[in-house]
């Protein structure tokens, strides 16, 4: 209690704790999109619950990597050495989550552009998704994204009580956004490509730290902005289109 109590009347734990948690709300966003786009191939009345399974499982693997701190950070030693390059459990999970998004987006890239696409080599059966399925695939990028997140917490403060609040905060904000989001995905066809690409970005990311290239954060999110307001504008002209064309059309 004492413990907690230096912590709160510390001003520089208040710090941390905003920054971290601004960051986790940020990492998460990658987690998001890749729920949202999945649940959105459910049956209408199994997405929220979908949704909520994803993102409450996230909140559990966090809390529980929290809770094995000093084991996490081992995660960054050296295992394995191949030509050369070492490489450690950390980029051995950054590296296998890289490769299962490039792999998932493409294959919902290929799904858009021919929606019949059936004896491809990409399905087995018809490209529907069982609810399952999707809980299993978010759980392997739930696992990916929260050692991510750890890593990146134990990196900006020693103290496990601020991990603790900043992660249930970001993934709270995660709770609230997805429900929206997801449905503003769905109506918004060419949105879903902006996102799968997105996701390709991601992945390719993932694979580069991988293999011990450091790609600053701020770059990946820039670009994701930039994309989604060149989107944006897009959207504005097409809905300024239709609302022309629809009072031309009632004109006598």
């Amino acid at each position: 209690m004492e413990y907690i109590l230096q912590l709160t009347s510390d001003p520089a734990a208040w710090v941390a704790l905003a920054t971290l948690v601004v960051m986790e709300v940020v990492l998460g966003i990658d987690n998001l999109i890749f729920i949202s786009i999945l649940t959105n191939k459910l049956p209408e009345h199994q997405r929220a619950k979908a949704r909520r399974l994803g993102i409450g499982a996230a909140l559990i693997l966090r809390l529980a990597l929290l809770g094995t701190v000093a084991w996490i950070v081992k995660l960054v030693d050296p295992v394995i050495e191949l030509f050369g390059q070492a490489f450690s459990w950390k980029d051995i999970i950054l590296i296998a989550g890289g490769l299962f998004l490039l792999w998932k987006a493409t294959k919902e890239i290929h799904h858009a552009m021919d929606p019949e696409p059936e004896g491809d080599m990409f399905v087995g059966r018809a490209a529907t998704v069982g609810f399952g399925a999707v809980i299993v695939q978010i759980l392997l990028l739930d696992l990916v994204f929260s050692v991510d997140s750890i890593i990146t917490a134990v990196g900006m403060t020693p103290h496990v009580p601020i991990m603790v609040v900043a992660v249930v905060a970001a993934v709270t904000v995660m709770l609230l956004a997805a429900d929206p989001l997801a449905r503003f995905i769905n109506n918004n066809p060419t949105v879903v490509m902006l996102a799968l690409g997105f996701l390709i970005m991601i992945g390719m990311t993932l694979i580069a730290e991988g293999f011990g290239a450091h790609v600053p954060k701020g770059y990946l999110y820039a670009a994701m902005a930039f994309s989604a307001v060149i989107e944006g504008l897009n959207m504005f002209s097409r809905r300024a289109k239709r609302k022309a064309n629809a009072q031309a059309n009632k004109a006598p």
